[in-house]
């Protein structure tokens, strides 16, 4: 698991972005991206997800795409500790609740 947050200063105002990658619930060795986003020290106003991906090392190489991408636009790398992990955590939660629902029982049982 990696975190790491972003920031950006313009007209006065700090932008914030926190990026984690998770592995999904069920072992399935499926990995995801989790992304807040919102002004420093308040709330977060988005909280996304992308993936899934087949392992660590995926998610990893498309986080350090995002981040170059993000360094571009003038965010630098911060190494405060992360404040919205719980939004994070309930993001990565809400992802697990909706795969095992959309999981189903597709075997083929002829002696039914």
């Amino acid at each position: 698991m990696r975190n790491l947050s972003l920031t950006r200063q313009c007209l006065g105002l700090v932008t914030r972005i926190e990026c984690s990658i998770r592995p999904l619930a069920g072992d399935t060795g499926m990995w995801t991206l989790l992304f807040a986003a919102g002004m420093a020290g308040e709330q977060p106003s988005a909280v996304k997800a992308q993936g899934p991906f087949h392992g660590p090392q995926v998610a990893e190489s498309v986080l350090n795409a995002i981040v170059d991408s993000l360094t571009l636009h003038g965010y630098q790398l911060n190494e405060d500790p992360p404040i919205w992990c719980l939004h994070l955590q309930a993001q990565l939660r809400r992802m697990s609740v909706e795969r095992t629902k959309n999981l189903g029982d597709y075997q083929f049982h002829p002696e039914t």
